[in-house]
């Protein structure tokens, strides 16, 4: 798949988009679901080595193929890695799966009721890097807690402002701010987080696209005119701590959302699995978030 291809599929293919993308901070988190302890490793290295065997796992699956996940997020260290011998890229393009890569450092301390992203001083070169990897696009998190309007628009603004440098790199971005579920002025702060994106949609110059990860809405429906909006290539939803029986529920509300699960596409594997265990659960979790990102009630 070239550059278009790669775009195609993600606007119009029917699927979900899968987040392999845990960083240093939730890789232990992680590693524990799958059933694998802290005592179990010793250092990041050893660390990093169980959560890319756990990620090739996933993707040399026969349950995970491009029928059903049109896409995958990669954490840089997988991306830099390998599976079954080919680069993570090529691994997944290989299977009809288009290739992103995670960006963002982390948070900076709460202000104004918001998380925003710490500085990137290195992401041309990390942008470049997954380019000539064949990369299709990135991802970046910030994070909303409070309905606060001046800290919603200020992480708007960055968000944009790093989607344009991914734009000028080749690259697609997904900007994810993230409103979290157990905020409670959640659905106030979803309004107002609609609100600042129509209006940084609406002034970007040329014909550019973005693509949004956001948190499923307080109330259903809220965000159809983003989804609708000419400048968003799709819209995607992350679970945020929901099972996945509730993420699913969610997402098949609301229309044209399509999911990027990370914790809720894991939950049933484990590392004590036979093959033909994982594959099955995994199999399991793939046709129900597809069925939630195509079928709507």
């Amino acid at each position: 798949m070239n550059y278009d291809a790669m775009k195609q599929k993600i606007a119009k293919g029917d699927g979900f988009i899968a987040a392999l993308d845990q960083s240093g901070g939730s890789t232990p988190k992680a590693l524990r679901g799958y059933g694998i302890e802290e005592s179990e490793y010793s250092g990041d290295d050893e660390m990093f080595a169980l959560i890319h065997k756990m990620r090739s796992r996933i993707i040399s699956s026969p349950a995970f193929t491009g029928d059903k996940v049109i896409g995958a997020i990669l954490f840089e260290k997988t991306m830099d890695g390998s599976v079954e011998g080919k680069p993570t890229p090529s691994a997944l393009i290989d299977k009809g799966i288009v290739p992103f890569i995670k960006i963002d450092k982390g948070l900076e301390a709460e202000a104004n009721g918001v998380q925003m992203m710490k500085p990137m001083p290195e992401l041309d070169a990390l942008l470049a890097r997954a380019k000539g990897l064949g990369v299709f696009g990135t991802k970046e998190r910030s994070v909303v807690n409070l309905a606060n309007a001046e800290g919603i628009a200020a992480i708007v603004k960055q968000q944009f402002e790093v989607g344009r440098q991914v734009l000028a790199a080749g690259l697609m971005p997904i900007l994810e701010p993230e409103v979290s579920i157990k905020s409670p002025e959640r659905a106030e702060a979803d309004a107002i987080l609609r609100d600042e994106i129509m209006k940084n949609l609406d002034s970007m110059p040329g014909d550019d696209q973005v693509m949004l990860k956001l948190s499923l809405p307080a109330n259903a429906g809220l965000y159809d005119p983003l989804v609708d909006h000419p400048r968003v290539l799709r819209v995607v939803a992350l679970s945020g701590g929901y099972s996945r029986s509730e993420a699913c529920a969610e997402l098949a509300k609301n229309r044209g959302m399509i999911a990027s699960f990370s914790r809720a596409l894991l939950e049933e594997l484990r590392a004590q699995m036979s093959d033909a265990e994982f594959d099955k659960a995994l199999g399991e979790a793939i046709d129900e978030i597809y069925t939630a990102s195509t079928q709507k009630v």
